[in-house]
Order: structure tokens, then sequence, then C-alpha cells
């Protein structure tokens, strides 16, 4: 992906001080302020060397004279502490303020996009985004002002009061500045490019490391630890190489910038001597040079030292501009209504659709009606669109062709977040999120009481064996649930349907990964749950369906037959082989969890 501009990202950026104004504002004036110690000392000494030079001597060098310079000078370095105090506190509070601004607009805008965005980028990518590289903003977002106005301050105010004293060496001096300023935006491509590299794959380790962690008990099965940490050598050598890229050019940046201090420092001592000898530079101008190039050097290095923080700075926030910029393809349009009272119709209207970047089309013209309260069980080989076609309902994708309608509605004319919660979704790969059961089954209706929580379990078979956990509801579950079986998941998040008492229901494979016992107490779970609700059902356990109002068999050309159990199996088409076939595998002896071959 092509780098963004430097001004584009700065300008992006700017809104998020707003809210900060008076405090950046203030800050900048405290910048300010600790620079006026450092420019006035050399006047000071000026003034001191200049009266004990002077044909009076040193009678015109007064005790009064000293201790009103020394109290000048520690009157501006009291100010200075204060002014250094104020940017060092506020100033970083400011910065971790807009950092968190930043973050919850990202993860806010994370929350909005679709299936398709996820589905394509690592999660320990967008990890790194939202973590480490919005700490290097922290850093840049109140360092960036102050550092630029700190040294635009010194080397202004250099300039003024030392091309009055001497304009040959001033401008002598000050003409090295342009090949500083030359080499810096040299190095200015360099640096970005390095640091962007670095933090892409600092991305790409935190995503190795998450997927060998998350995968640890298929790794250890397969006695394939060797393996993830050869993977993990090779993304490590390689951050290591983009590291030590990113520190050749700063050594290089930093080495040119040394020898333009070495060239300041040679003209001001020869050439101001030089202009002493031809009596056009008095002493006390000469001290106040070398102090005013020691002032101007240090603010410049200063700035040198900055271009690294400054690029890292602009890294993470082009990485951050890359998320916000992704679409939001799914979208609530302006006049969106909300969903209320749903009775459970849903009408496929020539619905088409195939994914983003593949033309080839996974649901082609259907035309199906589910009247509310309908049990409609789908069945088919694997990539005929099942999933597909139920993953369109809550809009979690959009149709490409025709529409799909909740009670005479357009999905896409509904506000989503009424869309789905109108609709509870059982899936074969439960997700429990890191907490406590009770925790993992008030997510399904936030703000519901424990007692509600625990009549959801007991509608979903799962009170007896929560309550022999050793906290009950307040057991902790584990990543993803780990702690718990797959059949003790599976209630858990049917509780959470119950615990949501939607209107229509989709059961993604709900029993195939289960064993016999486990499937026969979630399979009444899930009868109980289908009551009195539309109901969508994704099984190969063709058992399962045997009940359901009507089935669809769906393969690559659509819908090729349609009816009750009875009226499939009398029909002996597809279904009815399907089925032969899937009973013979269960009494020939193989395992009722695995799916029927088709």
């Amino acid at each position: 992906m092509e780098s963004m501009k430097t001004s584009v990202l700065v300008r992006r950026f700017l809104p998020y001080y707003k809210k900060y104004w008076k405090t950046v504002l203030f800050d900048l004036f405290c910048a300010a302020l600790t620079s006026a110690g450092e420019l006035v000392l050399p006047l000071i000494v000026r003034a001191i060397t200049g009266r004990a030079t002077s044909p009076e001597g040193l009678a015109s060098l007064t005790p009064s004279f000293v201790l009103t310079m020394g109290g000048i000078y520690l009157l501006l370095r009291i100010i200075d502490a204060a002014a250094n105090y104020y940017m060092q506190y506020i100033g970083h509070v400011m910065g971790s303020k807009l950092e968190s601004d930043m973050r919850t607009d990202l993860f806010h805008h994370l929350q909005q996009l679709s299936f398709s965005y996820f589905s394509s980028t690592k999660v320990g990518q967008i990890m790194s985004r939202i973590t480490s590289d919005l700490f290097e903003v922290t850093e840049f977002s109140h360092h960036c002002p102050e550092e630029f106005l700190i040294a635009g301050v010194k080397i202004i105010v250099s300039f003024i009061v030392l091309i009055r004293m001497n304009v040959l060496l001033t401008c002598l001096m000050f003409g090295v500045l342009p090949f500083m300023v030359f080499f810096a935006w040299r190095y200015n491509h360099k640096f970005r490019a390095a640091f962007k590299n670095r933090n892409k794959q600092v991305g790409e380790i935190n995503a190795q490391v998450e997927d060998s962690l998350l995968g640890i008990r298929v790794v250890k099965s397969f006695a394939n630890e060797e393996v993830e940490e050869h993977k993990f050598d090779e993304g490590n050598r390689l951050f290591l190489k983009f590291k030590t890229e990113s520190y050749r050019y700063m050594a290089e940046f930093g080495t040119s910038n040394r020898i333009f201090d070495a060239i300041m420092y040679i003209l001001v001592v020869v050439v101001g001597a030089l202009q002493i000898i031809g009596g056009h530079l008095t002493v006390p101008d000469y001290t106040a040079y070398l102090l005013y190039v020691s002032v101007l050097l240090t603010a410049i290095r200063r700035i040198v030292e900055f271009i690294e923080q400054f690029q890292r700075g602009m890294t993470g926030i082009e990485r951050f501009y890359e998320i916000m910029d992704a679409p939001e393809e799914i979208r609530d349009a302006p006049d969106a209504v909300e969903l209320s009272h749903v009775r459970g119709e849903v009408t496929f209207e020539n619905v088409g659709f195939h994914y983003q970047g593949d033309e080839t089309e996974v649901l082609h013209r259907l035309n199906l009606k589910v009247n509310p309260g309908q049990s409609v069980a789908l069945v088919g080989p694997s990539g005929a669109g099942k999933t597909t076609l139920c993953n369109l309902i809550p809009r979690f994708y959009d149709v490409t062709d025709g529409r799909i309608l909740v009670d005479g509605h357009d999905v896409r004319s509904l506000q989503q977040r009424s869309l789905r919660q109108a609709i509870g979704m059982v899936q074969q790969d439960v997700y429990l999120f890191s907490g406590s059961v009770l925790d993992n089954i008030l997510y399904g209706k936030p703000g519901a009481t424990r007692q509600e929580a625990i009549e959801a379990a007991k509608l979903a078979d799962a009170h007896d064996f929560i309550m022999m956990l050793p906290d009950g509801y307040d057991t902790y579950v584990g990543e993803r649930g780990v702690r718990l079986s797959g059949g003790q998941k599976q209630r858990i998040s049917i509780a959470r349907v119950f615990l949501k008492n939607p209107p229509i229901l989709i059961l993604d494979e709900a029993t195939s990964a289960l064993d016999n016992e486990s499937e026969r107490m979630v399979q009444r779970s899930l009868e109980k749950l289908a009551k009195g609700r539309t109901v969508f059902t994704i099984a190969h356990r063709l058992t399962t369906i045997r009940n359901a109002d009507i089935i669809w068999v769906l393969t690559e050309n659509g819908v090729e037959e349609m009816g009750t159990h009875a009226e499939l199996m009398a029909r002996n088409g597809i279904y009815a082989g399907l089925y032969r076939m899937y009973t013979e595998n269960v009494q020939g002896g193989a395992s009722p969890g695995a799916p029927a071959q088709h």
C-alpha cells in the first residue's frame, strides 16, 4: 500500500487537538518560556564580559550588577522549571487522552466493519495498530508542537540577535542550515518506510503468536512445537532486519548532522577570531556567538533526534487511518426504520449473492418464503450456500441481487441493531468470552438480572451442570470457554439466546461437533428454544430435522427440492439419497458426529 503524504496525515490528525485546544495553547506558551533562559544567558554573559573588558575595567562590574543579572537568570530558570513541569505532566496527559480518543474511534470503526474485512485481515495486525502504534502517537502528539516551536523560537531569536552583531558570521553560520534541512528531508522517506515495515512486522509476529497459542492443543497433539518455533524465528528475524535498517538510517543521519555541527563551530571559532582581528567583532560579542551556537545546535540536535519520533508517530497515524479508511460496507440507510413487533416472516425475492472480489455466484435468483413460526431445515453439500443464505438475513453481508424481507421490510431499510436483536444464532463453533458463566449468559441481554440468566439456563438444561462447577455461575470459563466441554459451551450459548428471546432463530450445525449424549441434551434444549419462533436449521445430522415444517435441499443450482421429510423421501430424489447415505454411515459404525459424505 502506498504511503500517505505527511501533509495529508497531519491535516487529518489535527482535528483530534480540537477538544484540547486550550491545553495545547498553554503547553506551547510553556514551551516558549523554556527557551527564554537559554536565549537570555548569552546576553547576560555578554553584558558581564562587556563590562569586564570595557575601558573602565572591573570598576563597572559591580556586585549589584552581577547579582541583578544572576537574579534575572534565576527567575528565568524558576519559570523554566514550572513550564517544564506543565509540559511533562499535563502535556503527556493530553497526549494520552488524544491517544485514548483515537483508540475509541478505531475500536468503534472496527465494530462497524463487515465480516469480509475480518476474513481478509489478521487480528494480530489489528491488535498492533490499536495498541503499540498508538503508543507512538501519544509521544508525537504533544512533543511535535513543543519541539518545533522551541526550535523555531531559538533559531529566529538567535538569528535576530546575531545578525545585529555581525552580518557575515551570522550568514555563514545560518547558511549551513539549508544543507541540514536537505539531509533531513532526504532521510525522511527512508525513516518512514523503515518504521512502517517494522510496525507491520510487529503485527505479523502478534498474529503468528496468537495463531500458535490459540491452536496450542493442535500444536502439541501433532508434536509440532519446533515447526511453530521455526515460524516464529523467521518472523522475528525479519523484524530484526527491519529494525537494523532503521538504526542504520538513524546512524547515517546522526553522523551527517554531527559533521554539520562541527562545520558551524569551526566557522564561528575561525571566522569569528578573524573578525576580532579585523576589528569587526568584539570579545563580548564573540563570547555570545559561541554560546548562541551552542543554543542553536542544541535546538537543531533536538529536532534531529525528534525526526525519529516524528516518523514513528507519522507511521502510527498512517496505520491508524488505513483501518479508519476501510469502508463500512454494511451501513444503515439514512431513513432506516426500527424493526418492532416482529412476527418472523422471511421472504427471499430473486436473491443473488457473490463475495467481494469473486464474481462466482454463491446464490442465484432464489425465491422463497418462510411464514411466522415455521421451521425450515437447509440441507445439501458443503459449499452450496446454506450458511451464506442464513448470514444474509441479519445483514452480515448484503445481497448483490434481489432483496430479503422481514415482515415485509427490506432488511436494508431497517436499522441493523433492531434487525439483529430480532435474530438469535446458535452455531457449531461456540464463542464464549473470557469471564464467568454468568457474564456469557448475560451477553444475550445486557442489563438482565442474575435471576433472569438462571431462568434462561434452566430452559437450556444448563442449570444443573453449572451448579456443579466450582463457583457455579461465577466460574471462570477461560479463554474461548476452554475449561468447559463442547456440550456445556453449546448449552450456555443456547441459554444466551433464551435470554435474548428473539422471534427468529438460526441454528447453524449446532450439534454436529458433539458426542451422542451431548447431542441429545442440546437437541432437547434446541427444541424448547425453537417453539413459537421462525427457525432456520442448517444440519448435517439429517435425523435431527425430520420434524421440520419444510426442508430445502440447496445445491449449486439453487433449491432443487422442497417439502417435508416424508414428502422428500417419497420423491426418492436428492434428499432421499442423502438421508439413506447418512443413516447407512451411522448404522455402519461411522461417527454420528461426522458430516454425511455428499
